[in-house]
């Protein structure tokens, strides 16, 4: 059985001589490679080196000067440089005890299992090396969250947030990969159909430096999983649904003031076509935005949006003067109409140049990812 053990580091120089000597103590050498994905800005590439020089175990490095698809995309990284059977994530920090790789992968063996999850939360299992109760609360929240929007695909994993775990290589499409956030297990297995078997580990304590947790990796767990759990549409769906009614509640607002019912609605569409742009921007077409100014989407989404709140107003106002509808129920009404026409417009002409190109996005530019072979391992193809 061949491994490529898999460890995404940014900035973990300190700890690059303990984990390599901890993971050659325990995998056979013949068998097994170690692969760095490195976007650190420090000296870790040179640790990794200097390190991989005196090593019995082939040490590869990726370096990436442009850190497409963040932790998750450097996970990528390492899947379509390896040519093994298993390839094992782990995190470069010590906090995954490398004692445990041979555990994982007879798992597996013995098991058929597609993904073999080492889990913090499964019995045995223990989560020591959080630092304080808000951490220990933020994990199991956060599970507790993702096990309850995938109920189906996260029945046999209690602990998705992971990124300690072994998966068999042939059972995923490793090309049709598109990694999103910094919990790539999450992604796994939501969007396959994988056999998942569990062993306990104990996470412990950092080796050395500091965490990289932080506030916005939180939000960005969040986008992560509202990508996953609702489609493109989906999203762009919640957020016109939320704009309507702000917009219905601002036209109703001003009409309870005495404006008359038009200029309530001009109002009201000024008002909502700027707020959805801004949460599209953040929660619809994040990934889409490079290539164009955010001035220029703007201006687009705005003049189109205009323009349609415009060709609506007509027929609002021929529902009303021809029909008993009230004014604000013939505003639901046109809203509804024309959700569709906006989503188009704005997944085909407002973010059409930063869509992915069908070659992975990992590795668009061959200027960005540099791939260093060291101590006679092979460079990825």
């Amino acid at each position: 059985m061949r491994v490529s053990v898999i460890v995404p580091t940014f900035n973990e120089e300190p700890n690059v001589e303990a984990l390599v000597r901890r993971v050659e103590d325990v995998v056979p050498v013949d068998d097994a490679e170690i692969v760095f994905v490195d976007d650190s800005t420090d000296g870790t590439p040179e640790e990794i080196e200097r390190v991989a020089a005196t090593s019995s175990i082939p040490v590869r490095m990726i370096h990436r000067d442009d850190p497409v698809g963040g932790l998750s995309g450097a996970v990528v990284a390492g899947f379509q440089s390896s040519t093994a059977d298993w390839c094992l994530v782990m995190d470069g920090d010590l906090q995954h005890p490398p004692e445990m790789i041979p555990v994982l992968l007879e798992t597996g063996a013995q098991t058929q299992a597609d993904v073999v999850v080492a889990s913090r939360y499964v019995g045995g299992g223990r989560a020591d090396g959080l630092s304080g109760w808000v951490r220990h609360l933020v994990s199991r929240g956060s599970i507790a969250l993702a096990r309850s929007m995938f109920p189906v695909r996260l029945r046999d994993c209690t602990d998705p947030m992971t990124g300690f775990f072994a998966i068999r290589r042939s059972s995923i499409d490793m090309d049709a990969l598109r990694p999103r956030g910094f919990k790539i297990l999450l992604e796994l297995l939501t969007r396959n159909r994988l056999k998942v078997v569990e062993e306990p580990f104990v996470f412990g304590e950092r080796h050395a430096g500091d965490s990289k947790a932080n506030v916005r990796q939180g939000m960005d767990y969040l986008h992560q999983l509202a990508s996953l759990r609702f489609g493109r549409m989906s999203r762009f769906a919640v957020i016109g649904a939320t704009g309507a009614v702000l917009n219905l509640a601002i036209m109703a607002g001003l009409m309870s003031l005495g404006v008359v019912y038009v200029w309530a609605a001009v109002v009201a569409a000024l008002v909502t076509i700027t707020g959805n742009f801004l949460l599209q921007e953040r929660f619809v077409f994040r990934d889409l935005r490079e290539g164009r100014s955010v001035w220029r989407r703007f201006a687009e989404s705005f003049s189109f949006n205009a323009t349609e709140a415009a060709v609506r107003l007509p027929f609002l106002v021929w529902i009303v003067e021809a029909t008993t509808v009230p004014a604000v129920l013939a505003q639901a009404v046109t809203i509804a109409v024309a959700f569709l026409l906006r989503f188009v417009f704005h997944a085909r002409v407002v973010y059409r140049q930063g869509r992915t190109s069908p070659t992975s996005p990992l590795l668009s530019s061959t200027e960005s990812v540099h791939d260093d072979t060291v101590r006679g391992a092979r460079r990825a193809e």
